[in-house]
């Protein structure tokens, strides 16, 4: 890790990476991009984790993006390239995670912001938070995947109206559209989210993975596979420790 990204452990089983450039409303520079994509990688490899929280430092911003100065520097279609794959590459691994994540959003989540919490599973946000996809406004679209993803969660229609307005949503408009699961009070997101993951990581381990492994298969395959895809992780959940305890204990009652 370093200065600019902090990862923190404040439950058994939960970690929260946290984005810590709040004098640029916590931008991210290449370095910890590169960070960014170390530690998703190296959380792919946690058997104990059962969640993992995405936030920024302070309550004025989860995250404004790229930082335009460190960008400033990197002028060309090459170095643009690079950047976008880099941050691409580290957002599909976070999504392939096999626990939840969520995303605790304070304040504003501009641009590439708003691409890393659209990459979440969960996103619970404050009553001040912005979700701005202002790229246009700076003459690209986005480059991390939060084109693609925006569509898939509202649709075609509102997707295209608000990448080509740049428009900034606020909170009972995210609740609205789908985009946040929970409000949170002023600068509280962080508190919310860990209820969230506290709630998460209190259930068996294997179903909240399978969980997750079933509706990523109904997005991304065919009805019929993703029907066998869920078909298949029943039977080993139903011998595995959990259910034969709980099974067992509504038996023992009824005798």
């Amino acid at each position: 890790m370093t200065d600019t990204l902090l990862l923190d452990q404040p439950l058994p089983g939960v970690h929260v990476i946290t984005f810590n450039r709040p004098q640029a409303h916590n931008a991210l520079d290449v370095a910890t991009m590169q960070a960014f994509a170390a530690q998703i990688s190296a959380c792919a490899t946690k058997a104990d984790l059962r969640a993992l929280i995405l936030t920024g430092a302070g309550t004025a911003a989860f995250c404004s993006g790229a930082d335009l100065v460190d960008m400033s520097t990197r002028p060309t279609a090459d170095d643009a390239l690079a950047m976008i794959t880099l941050m691409g590459d580290a957002l599909r691994a976070l999504e392939r995670l096999p626990i939840p994540v969520i995303a605790a959003v304070n304040g504003y989540a501009l641009g590439g912001g708003s691409e890393i919490a659209l990459a979440c599973d969960l996103r619970v946000v404050d009553e001040t938070a912005r979700f701005g996809f202002v790229q246009i406004k700076r003459g690209v679209v986005p480059g991390w995947g939060g084109g693609q993803r925006l569509l898939r969660l509202v649709g075609y229609p509102r997707a295209l109206e608000w990448l080509v307005r740049g428009q900034a949503l606020k909170a009972p408009e995210l609740l609205a559209a789908g985009l946040a699961n929970r409000v949170a009070p002023a600068g509280q997101a962080l508190s919310a989210a860990l209820d969230l993951a506290g709630e998460i990581a209190a259930q068996d381990a294997d179903a909240v993975r399978a969980l997750k492994t079933l509706l990523q298969a109904g997005l991304n395959q065919p009805y019929e596979t993703a029907l066998m895809t869920e078909r298949s992780l029943f039977p080993p959940l139903w011998e595995g420790e959990t259910q034969v305890r709980t099974l067992q204990a509504f038996l023992n009652k009824r005798i």
